[in-house]
């Protein structure tokens, strides 16, 4: 088809796509009384003083300046200014626009203009032209999203950035006249970082304006493709659906209907067919129709006579209305087959759900009178120019919520800042300036030594704040950081590379620390080995801990790369592990007031043996023995807490031994009783002469007042059994005053 055309059939098409944009370019006012008559015409107060006033300082400052299109410079603030009207911008805004380049080229300054039209119009033109000094082509995405959040959060009145889209969205129109690099490198910067802004504000007409005309430079086959299908159909379809439709509404009596069409963005149908794979006959909302009625009635009334007009698609339809969506926008959504068998999308609503469509909550405040009445309501002045994301799917229930929603989408941790060279470091919420040099190289954080922020100096430990110039002052390739640092830094990216430094450069200085601490963690836990299995006992501790060496677990415990907290279970459970290889020893000695014949056990003679004192068994008792490490057989209750829960670990197993009575023994076992009485006098006599009555020998005995009048009694007496156990407590609970005793 192409070669019919002409020997370089891309080329053709390509100057065809020009041809036909610059057709479509809207004209631009280029004197200011055409933009005066603008102002007058769209029926708002402006402040005519102010605006003429500003023109007259812009014209003067940019009397010598041209653009590179040959145009007087003064062309360019004019046109920005035009964009703001049919934004429906303040007087304010339009002065900024006027002059918002005369600080940055010409020797008039904020300050000037602070002296001649106030604070507020000042900070508008300070505010763009801060935006215009920051260079960022070439982003990458997500230096992109920084820059994004940034620029949002800097403007401290969002008309500083509606304004800097207006000045973009003209600098695109006249792009032309750049070099071909320069086109490329700005429309990938509009791309990245204005049209997703554009977006957020909620300012669609300009955010698609900048995508197509970003996409004209960046890929201009893909640009001319898609204009030369738009082109087979045009605005000329539209208009006989609107002129249709409109008459078959008067028909059924549907006579205030307001018809508006509209053909989706270039760059919307590029992204449906490049990205998501789509031929254009599979796109059905390329072109669409809005029908605004009065009441919610006439919207349903209309739905039907659509469908009688045209075939519906299925599933194509969706009612908005009864089921709006959480930001409140509400429609009735269908697509149907035209009379061409093209695809339209047709969307009706009611004239109220249009503007809130349109501008979201901040629709009241558009539409107020007198937006430069000098009302101290600044809330209501900032709203008033801003619509609201039609694609956000928050609910927004008052105006503050939508306020911080178009600040931006900034979390409260998050805060942005800049290198000297204009990159953007995102940093959370505290960070401070260590934290910065960290996140710009590893070789800056080490080397730093102090901080200049917007060029002051300032402590190392400055928290960084969104909108800073941060300056890293740094050292010798020798210096290094400083332990300290591990306590001021924020972030984990931080304290990692400091790590990481004491690892690498201090490794003497770690191993060192680390044994330190290391055989003071021993020390405090009794922990002696026996200097010939030392070296040994450590070899398996570094291997428990993945360290191949000793010397690395002394140095990873020295710059802290492994915590103590970490080291100490195994470090006991090796220690427990080092025990059993300890020749068994049998203290001399040993204390007790029975024999060894008193109890047996099995497999084991003449074995040395005490009674835990966890559950103080006696004949009559089942009892179970436990072999220990050095000290003979402990024997226990069989019920014993302490026996159920050692028998639970597998190592411990094979330690426990059967144990019985020894019948024929006549030895004496010690039991410790718990008394409680109500207290009074001669109470710990009566106590030792109900026992000397039974000949029973007293051990030890202790007493202790106790609250609300009572005393508690623990004694320690021989014993013969469990049953002779039982009638020396019921005999004691006979003495008077005596509420209970039980066994310990």
């Amino acid at each position: 088809m192409y070669q019919e055309r002409g020997d370089d059939p891309v080329a053709e098409m390509i100057e065809k796509s020009q041809e036909q944009q610059e057709k479509k370019e809207v004209k631009m006012p280029i004197t200011y009384e055409e933009l005066r008559k603008d102002l007058k015409d769209s029926g708002r107060p402006y402040n005519f003083d102010m605006i003429d006033r500003a023109y007259a300082l812009a014209a003067k400052a940019h009397a010598s300046q041209f653009r590179r299109s040959g145009e007087p410079y003064i062309c360019h603030p004019l046109s920005v200014a035009r964009i703001l009207i049919d934004l429906g911008m303040d007087s304010e805004s339009i002065a900024a626009a006027l002059m918002h380049d005369v600080a940055e080229d010409t020797d008039v300054t904020v300050d000037d203009i602070r002296a001649q039209f106030g604070p507020e119009v000042a900070l508008l033109v300070d505010g763009v032209t801060k935006l215009t000094q920051i260079r960022f082509s070439n982003v990458e995405d997500r230096q992109a999203e920084n820059l994004r959040k940034m620029l949002l959060a800097m403007s401290q009145d969002v008309r500083v950035m509606i304004i800097k889209l207006c000045d973009r969205l003209h600098n695109m129109r006249t792009g032309d006249a750049w070099p071909e690099q320069k086109r490329r490198d700005k429309a990938k910067e509009t791309m990245e970082v204005y049209a997703p802004i554009a977006h957020r504000l909620g300012i669609s007409n300009i955010k698609e304006e900048l995508e197509d005309r970003s996409l004209r430079y960046l890929d201009p086959i893909g640009y001319a493709t898609i204009q030369g299908l738009l082109d087979e159909h045009g605005d000329d379809f539209l208009n006989d659906v609107c002129n249709t439709v409109q008459e078959h509404l008067k028909e059924n009596g549907i006579t205030n209907a307001k018809i508006k069409h509209r053909v989706k963005s270039v760059y919307g149908i590029y992204r449906k067919m490049f990205v998501q794979n789509k031929v254009f006959e599979e796109i059905y909302d390329v072109y669409a129709v809005r029908i605004i009625l009065d009441t919610v009635a006439e919207c349903y009334t209309a739905l039907g006579l659509i469908h009688d007009m045209y075939h519906p698609l299925p599933n194509r339809f969706k009612d908005y209305i009864s089921t709006p969506k959480p930001n409140g926008y509400q429609s009735l959504h269908t697509t149907v087959i035209g009379h061409e068998a093209l695809p339209f999308e047709v969307q009706i609503r009611t004239r109220d759900m249009d503007r809130q469509a349109e501008y979201g909550i901040a629709a009241h405040w558009k539409y107020k009178a007198g937006l430069t009445s000098g009302s101290s309501d600044k809330l209501d002045e900032r709203l008033a120019w801003v619509r609201q994301l039609l694609e956000s799917q928050r609910s927004s229930a008052d105006a503050t919520d939508l306020l911080s929603d178009i600040k931006s989408d900034l979390l409260p941790e998050e805060v942005f800042a800049f290198t000297p060279r204009g990159d953007v470091i995102n940093l959370p919420a505290g960070a401070t300036a260590i934290d910065f040099a960290y996140a710009i190289h590893s070789a800056v954080g080490n080397r730093m030594i102090g901080a200049k922020v917007n060029n002051r100096i300032v402590p190392i430990d400055h928290q960084v704040v969104t909108g800073e110039i941060i300056e890293i002052i740094t050292g010798p390739e020798n210096r290094g950081p400083s332990r300290d640092w591990l306590n001021i830094v924020k972030t984990s990216e931080a304290k990692n590379k400091i790590r990481n430094w004491f690892k690498k450069e201090r490794r003497e200085e770690n191993i060192a620390e680390g044994k330190d601490a290391l055989e003071r963690e021993m020390r405090r836990n009794l922990i002696n080995v026996p200097p010939e299995q030392y070296d040994e006992f450590m070899a398996n501790l570094a291997r428990r801990n993945r360290c191949n060496t000793v010397d690395e677990l002394y140095a990873a415990l020295g710059y802290g790369g492994l915590q103590m907290s970490r080291v100490l279970p195994k470090l006991k459970d090796e220690y427990a592990r080092l025990k059993p290889a300890e020749p068994k020893q049998v203290p001399l000695g040993l204390k007790r007031i029975h024999s060894s014949e008193g109890v047996v056990v099995e497999g084991i003679d003449n074995c040395p043996v005490k009674f835990a004192k966890c559950c103080s068994p006696l004949p009559g008792d089942d009892i179970v023995g436990f072999v220990t490490r050095g000290f003979g057989v402990s024997i226990h209750k069989k019920d014993c807490k302490n026996v159920r829960e050692s028998m639970r670990h597998p190592e411990n197993a094979e330690r426990w031994v059967r144990a019985y009575w020894d019948d024929g023994s006549k030895e004496q076992y010690s039991a410790t009783l718990e008394l409680t009485c109500m207290d009074r006098a001669n109470l710990v006599s009566d106590i030792a002469l109900a026992l000397g009555d039974m000949r029973v020998p007293i051990y030890s005995l202790a007493a202790r007042a106790a609250e609300q009048g009572r005393a508690h009694m623990s004694v320690t007496v021989g014993i013969a059994n469990t049953e002779h156990l039982n009638n020396v407590v019921a005999k004691l609970k006979k003495v008077k005053d005596v509420i209970s005793v039980t066994r310990s």
